[in-house]
């Protein structure tokens, strides 16, 4: 509530502005139309040195110049300081999600110590706190990760491992990983199509966008999980669209899910933990690989498909991509001989 009544501050000292200018530029023209309009009234009365009607149109054309530069400038300077508002309203979600989410497994770990140390458990129950506490310790590893990894990620270094894959074979290696990760009964995911053709590819750096959509499905599922993978090689990229049976998105949440620490807030959608940045991630490693992923609308209540698009290696002349492969190949090399050394 507080950053909504900040924006609608800024908002309306944007429009006084604007309107301030507007003004001026109107007194501005009423100013030189009058003006000219008494000269051309009584220019035979007065000498040369005195009607100077270039000079006027000068003076008129500078003026409405600046107006309209100052005008731009300030457009320009609302917009940016709208960007860093918004950018402030997602810090703030996520410091609030992260420390939720630190919380949460700290407070588990501290119970179950207690317990521990306060009552003579037998060893069937110590076995289980202990692996309550292992599963919460991961869970905190996996979130100080994920949080180290901004910076990585933004500075292109989180995917650098590139190599030619069978696109198709990688993908069905990578789902199967994924599934059995997230404990997910092999009837629940239906992979369809056969997808023939390369691709330049990250494994480990894909192996996070598919871990990210299969989290997105399972939380987002009111019922039992239910996920129809189907790929296909077209004429220049490979195409997966991954597809679940949740609740879906609504339209108005889709221009930002992509959007760094974006989380949904509806009272429709099931409270889930989450730091904002799963699909943020995807984005940009699937952009790393020349590719994009793309959501498409299929309404709320009926799922959510997303669309990976990676383009095929050598079906066209991609500088980029021949560039990807020769950086890992020089990273791989310098790997190897720290090693030796």
């Amino acid at each position: 509530m507080k950053h909504r009544r900040s924006s609608l501050v800024h908002i309306l000292i944007f429009i006084l502005a604007q309107t301030a200018w507007l003004s001026l530029l109107g007194i501005w023209i009423y100013w030189y139309v009058t003006n000219y309009i008494i000269f051309s009234s009584v220019d035979d009365h007065l000498s040369a040195q005195i009607v100077s009607e270039g000079r006027n149109v000068f003076v008129l054309v500078s003026g409405l110049i600046l107006l309209i530069i100052v005008s731009v400038l300030m457009s320009l300077q609302f917009h940016r300081l709208n960007i860093q508002f918004n950018l402030a309203g997602l810090y703030d979600n996520f410091i609030s999600n992260v420390t939720h989410e630190l919380k949460s497994p700290l407070a588990s770990i501290q119970l179950a110590l207690e317990t521990m140390h306060r009552y003579n458990l037998p060893e069937s129950r110590q076995k289980e706190f202990i692996r309550m506490m292992l599963k919460d310790t991961e869970r905190l590893n996996k979130l100080i990760n994920a949080i180290l990894e901004i910076p990585a990620l933004e500075q292109k270094r989180i995917a650098h491992n590139f190599q030619v894959y069978p696109i198709g074979r990688l993908m069905h290696e990578i789902i199967g990983e994924s599934r059995e990760q997230f404990n997910v009964p092999d009837s629940a995911i239906h992979v369809e199509g056969d997808a023939s053709c390369e691709c330049v590819a990250d494994r480990n750096a894909l192996k996070i966008v598919i871990d990210n959509l299969m989290d997105n499905s399972i939380k987002y599922s009111s019922e039992a999980v239910q996920i129809t993978v189907t790929m296909h090689c077209a004429h220049k990229c490979f195409v997966l669209d991954f597809q679940d049976k949740g609740i879906g998105i609504s339209a108005q949440h889709q221009k930002k899910i992509f959007d760094k620490f974006y989380r949904i807030h509806d009272r429709s959608s099931p409270s889930v933990k989450g730091t904002g940045l799963g699909l943020y991630w995807s984005r940009e490693i699937i952009k790393y690989h020349g590719g994009r992923i793309s959501i498409h609308n299929r309404g709320r209540h009926h799922g959510t498909l997303f669309r990976i698009e990676l383009p095929i290696y050598r079906a066209v002349k991609n500088r980029y991509i021949q560039n990807l492969l020769k950086v890992a190949q020089k990273r791989r090399l310098k790997e190897t001989a720290d090693d030796r050394l």
